[in-house]
């Protein structure tokens, strides 16, 4: 088997989410001995085409796979649904790119998605695929807690060891809650808030840019940092605040939870797998973010810690590569 793995714009998109789940695709592949190429030239010799975006290329490219007789695999990463609140009239556009990535996918022999919740998005989009939930995964060797690391962080943006610091990791949209980040920075001046992500402003509506640009004493928007120094802050932070309002997935939350850091997400579909005051804290909006947050910093709750990295260590990149080779030979044996 070979497997021609293929991420149009990949330079441009590699410091998203879905640059980490193509990397760990070649972990995982890596890890299961599976020959395969990054190159579409190589078309010819490969049994599998796995497509990971939505463009012009991406299409034509599954197009000549199937007149070449090759097996198309179709990752699901996008839905209407999380283009919603993103980019600059999104939601105007929003029906043209539900039926754009329609197309897209009824390209696949096959569809793979990151989880049960968009799996059953992608089933109303009348695809007639078989649709399969595959976590992005996770690289849990990675991610580890380390005091260390932890000191270095605070160190790097001058916390001292007595501040009480709350990270958020996202791009500058608005689906990813970052107005709700900001204002819960307004409300508590005695916490101290840092959002790590970056996106060209001039991409995001006023009122995000407006966001990004707020001053106060207590917040810091650190930018794009190196998974290396984002396995720092999770180390050095108190509490990792998830406030995004769509997600197909949302590697950051298994990164935190591996890490072994409180963990605050909002309480919608996309993470129901996660037992809310078990495995994770949920809130349903900015009130009870405020209130959870308080009661998480202040030791009012206990530590979720260990069910937490339960649920980070079953979406491990081993795992979830094993899953990935089960879908492929499935395909290949039709």
């Amino acid at each position: 088997m070979k497997v021609l793995l293929y991420t149009e714009g990949l330079k441009k998109i590699g410091k998203s989410g879905l640059g980490k789940a193509v990397k760990h695709q070649i972990r995982a592949l890596e890890d299961n001995g599976i020959e395969y190429s990054l190159d579409p030239k190589d078309i010819k010799s490969c049994d599998i085409v796995h497509i990971n975006f939505y463009g012009l290329k991406s299409y034509m490219l599954a197009k000549r796979a199937h007149r070449l007789g090759k097996k198309v695999v179709y990752h699901a990463h996008s839905t209407e649904e999380d283009f919603k609140n993103s980019f600059i009239f999104s939601n105007k556009v929003s029906k043209i790119f539900k039926w754009w990535i329609s197309k897209c996918y009824k390209l696949g022999d096959v569809i793979i998605t990151p989880t049960e919740y968009s799996k059953r998005l992608l089933l109303n989009y009348n695809l007639n695929r078989d649709i399969y939930a595959i976590s992005n995964g996770l690289d849990t060797r990675f991610f580890e807690c380390d005091t260390v690391w932890g000191r270095e962080f605070r160190k790097y943006y001058h916390y001292n060891e007595n501040d009480k610091v709350i990270m958020g990791v996202g791009l500058y949209l608005k689906r990813k809650g970052i107005l709700d980040f900001v204002e819960l920075a307004k409300r508590m001046p005695e916490y101290k808030f840092i959002w790590f992500g970056y996106l060209d402003l001039k991409y995001v509506p006023k009122e995000i840019k407006d966001a990004v640009n707020t001053k106060l004493p207590n917040l810091k928007f650190a930018g794009y940092v190196e998974p290396i120094f984002l396995r720092k802050a999770y180390s050095g932070a108190n509490l990792y605040l998830f406030p995004t309002l769509e997600e197909t997935e949302g590697i950051p939350i298994l990164e935190a939870m591996c890490e072994c850091i409180p963990t605050l997400v909002r309480d919608i579909p996309v993470f129901e797998e996660y037992k809310n005051n078990i495995d994770v804290y949920k809130a349903k909006d900015i009130d009870d973010f405020e209130a959870r947050i308080k009661d998480i910093l202040e030791g009012r709750l206990p530590s979720l810690k260990e069910n937490g990295y339960k649920c980070a260590k079953a979406k491990d990149v081993k795992i979830v590569g094993k899953q990935l080779i089960d879908v492929y030979e499935k395909v290949l044996k039709g």
